[in-house]
């Protein structure tokens, strides 16, 4: 398993995500093309933009969020075990954030029709 340019930590919650879902570095099909937006000369002459694909299942992310090849490469596979995630039925952090927000609502409306 690579180690990207982010905190142990990270790195280690990463490597536990991929062994909870059964994924495999060996899984996934990595290339890098030129990114575009902010990030001036560097982001046009190097190619940090990745883009991964998980062989099984197919499903495909894009990250160029940052101007860093290897935050990048870590970004696009958190975000492709997400995808992962919620293809096998289980709940995301996206999922679960709205979940919450969605009881907030409920609770914020029921007090509302008491008073």
């Amino acid at each position: 398993m690579p180690v990207f340019a982010v905190s142990e930590e990270k790195n280690r919650w990463l490597q536990l995500k991929m062994a909870e879902l059964g994924v495999r570095e060996e899984d996934f099909a990595e290339s890098f093309v030129r990114s575009s937006g902010n990030g001036g000369q560097h982001v046009n002459k190097t190619s940090s933009c990745v883009q991964l694909k998980h062989l099984p299942t197919g499903l495909h992310v894009s990250c160029m969020r940052e101007r860093s090849q290897s935050i990048n490469r870590f970004l696009a596979r958190r975000e492709l075990l997400e995808q992962i995630e919620a293809a096998s039925g289980g709940k995301t952090t996206e999922m679960k954030r709205i979940e919450k927000l969605r009881k907030q609502k409920d609770r914020r409306r029921r007090r509302g029709a008491n008073t």
